[in-house]
This record gives structure tokens, sequence and C-alpha cells, in this order.
């Protein structure tokens, strides 16, 4: 890609799927504008620039495609990564939350030594729908005491007013919005 990328050539980057999982949901899908080197390279340096004085100690990336970007963030900030996994998947003891989304209900997990009271945690998702997601990973971190939490999310589907249910004192910033 030769031109200058900006934040209208990332959302046009980011493919809408009608009808997935189910009728009726418009599925963003954001692998698009990860496969273009010079799109990924933006989404990375802007996220990173937005926290970059913000002390964050560890990047929380929520499976699966929180995953992606949360290591770079987590590699950019010299931080540690930490995953939030489905069930099942975590071999150590574990801190479990049902939570419910836009299409049935799930369980996130996080091993119970992965964070302290004393970092300061960026949990990242690739998007921000409804919010239950979200809210069970907030849940699952404070489980640990933490004090600081950021929360920053790709893409925001604002229609959806997710940003509702995750509470006010948790700074969150979301890049691109439709």
């Amino acid at each position: 890609m030769t031109e200058k990328i900006n934040l209208e050539i990332v959302k046009k980057s980011i493919r809408n799927i009608p009808d997935f999982p189910k009728p009726g949901i418009h599925f963003k899908d954001v692998s698009t504008a990860y496969q273009d080197g010079a799109i990924f390279s933006f989404i990375s340096n802007e996220i990173y620039e937005h926290y970059k004085n913000s002390g964050i100690t560890k990047v929380i990336g929520i499976e699966s495609r929180g995953f992606i970007l949360g290591s770079v963030l987590a590699y950019k900030l010299n931080a540690g990564f930490i995953p939030i996994r489905k069930p099942g998947k975590l071999p150590a003891e574990i801190y479990s939350q049902s939570y419910q989304l836009e299409y049935g209900s799930d369980t996130l997990e996080i091993h119970q030594d992965a964070i302290t009271s004393d970092d300061v945690v960026l949990i990242h998702d690739d998007l921000l729908a409804t919010g239950g997601t979200i809210g069970a990973a907030i849940d699952l971190v404070r489980k640990f005491g933490v004090s600081t939490i950021y929360v920053n999310f790709f893409v925001e589907l604002d229609f959806l007013n997710g940003i509702e249910r995750i509470d006010p004192k948790v700074s969150t910033w979301s890049m691109v919005h439709f």
C-alpha cells in the first residue's frame, strides 16, 4: 500500500459479513485489516502511542482475537502478556467468570498467579459489542486487587452501547468506531 494510512483507510479495510454467526448480526471481520502490513503497523502504533506513558506492566488479551494486538502491545510496552481464555485451556489454578453475550453465554478464565495487585493492567480485545465479554474480563482482573485497569478495543460498535456496561472508573479507549 503506497498511500498514507489513516483511520478512514483502516475502517475501509474491515470486512462486514452479514448474518454471521447468526441471522441479523453484521460481523466486523478485523482480520482483513491485519492482512495488510502497513495497516497492521498503523493500528499497533496508534494504540501503543495512546498507552505508552501509562505505566502498564501487564497486557491481557481476550481469546482469541485479543491475542493478536494484545501480544504486540505487550511487546511494544515492555509489559508481560496474559491470556484470558475459554474454559479448559489453562493448566494451572484459575479464576472463572461466566457472562452473557449478544448471542448466548460463555465463560472466561485466567491463571490465579497471572497478575498481582501492584500491576497496571491493559485489557485488550478486538471489538466491543454489547460489553458482556469485557465486563467478565474486568471482573476477573479485579479478583487480583488491581487498582489501575485500562481497557482498549480496536473496534467499537457504538450502536450496541457496550460502553455503558463498563464501569466509568475504568479508562476505556477504542480506536475505530462504527
